[in-house]
């Protein structure tokens, strides 16, 4: 009892080695590996000309520096969605939330050809609203449809129609090439340049997330002892929502779409450091969630060596047995662990 009352400042306190770790092995072992000297070697003393320095510096180094972030901003993306709604279910790839991200993206690609890194970023801001407005839109409207199973059923329908939507238009204006990025993600074509752009966005939602996670402890125990304690519901829900649809956007324009991250992490952290205490689980799901990310994309080169799997793979392989295993055994409850 005492060991899980302490694991919170345990993870938190452990992170900074487990990150560490994740980033060496990510950017030593692939198709090429590389040794622990040329790793130093590339980080110190860095040579343009020399081939397993680039690939340190200008491909492995940002590969892992996303999958890092990005598995950190899903993880909370998550663990809000599922505290604000009270529903176990609850995760931007299931709630429409990062089809809806793709499909903006999608859509600015045929619309607006010429748009910037940050344009793309913010249309994808847009795209996250947009989803996450329509499954929660018709969840209220259908009778039962705020039910964690139900909501999750919603969300994936929308979510199967937007990137249906998608791929239809796309093929009509002949651009399928160029969104299979965002449907299939794959790390090794990160950006530097758009990790820059992108990370004051993801900071500043994580930041937000930190400082709404007592009111999201407190929204977690009900609409109506929310409402009684004096706290403004709809308020805190706003906030909330604007932290995931930053979050998630921020990681849909990076890599595209990565699934089932936003699902497993906040559960297997409330699992681990135990009780609804916002204040832990946001920090702790993020850190769970980034090195989770990291190490299944280090997986993702062995599955099929020497290609490459992609990385959404590997998480929908973990995320699809996990998510039956929470249907079955939490039947249509709400979240309450």
């Amino acid at each position: 009892m005492q060991l899980k009352k302490n694991l919170p400042a345990v993870i938190l306190w452990c992170s900074p080695a487990a990150i560490i770790l994740t980033i060496v092995l990510s950017i030593m072992y692939g198709a090429k590996d590389i040794d622990s000297a040329t790793l130093w070697d590339a980080l110190v003393h860095f040579d343009p000309g020399n081939v397993n320095h680039q690939i340190v510096v200008n491909s492995r180094l940002p590969r892992v520096i996303g999958a890092l972030l990005i598995g950190a901003f899903l993880a909370i993306s998550g663990a809000i969605m599922q505290g604000m709604t009270r529903n176990y279910l609850a995760s931007p790839s299931i709630m429409g939330v990062s089809d809806g991200s793709a499909f903006a993206i999608t859509m600015c690609m045929i619309w607006l050809p010429n748009s910037s890194s940050i344009e793309m970023i913010l249309y994808s801001f847009v795209g996250s609203a947009l989803g996450a407005g329509i499954v929660f839109g018709l969840a209220w409207l259908l009778p039962g449809g705020m039910s964690p199973v139900r909501l999750a059923i919603i969300g994936t329908i929308i979510g199967t129609f937007l990137s249906s939507f998608s791929a239809a238009i796309s093929t009509y204006f002949q651009i399928s090439q160029s969104i299979s990025f965002w449907y299939n993600a794959r790390l090794h074509q990160m950006d530097p340049h758009l990790i820059k752009l992108a990370l004051p966005f993801g900071l500043a939602g994580i930041i937000a997330a930190l400082l709404i996670s007592r009111s999201i402890t407190i929204l977690s125990l009900g609409d109506e002892i929310s409402a009684g304690l004096g706290q403004r519901t709809t308020a805190v829900k706003a906030a909330a929502a604007l932290t995931v649809v930053v979050l998630t956007g921020v990681s849909v324009a990076l890599a595209g779409k990565i699934g089932f991250v936003g699902l497993i992490i906040p559960h297997i952290t409330r699992f681990l450091i135990g009780g609804i205490d916002y204040k832990w689980i946001i920090p702790c799901a993020g850190v769970l969630g980034a090195v989770f990310l990291g190490l299944s994309d280090v997986l993702s080169r062995f599955l099929n060596y020497p290609f490459e799997t992609p990385i959404g793979v590997v998480t929908s392989v973990i995320g699809v047995p996990f998510f039956l295993y929470l249907a079955r055994t939490r039947g249509g409850g709400k979240h309450a662990s």
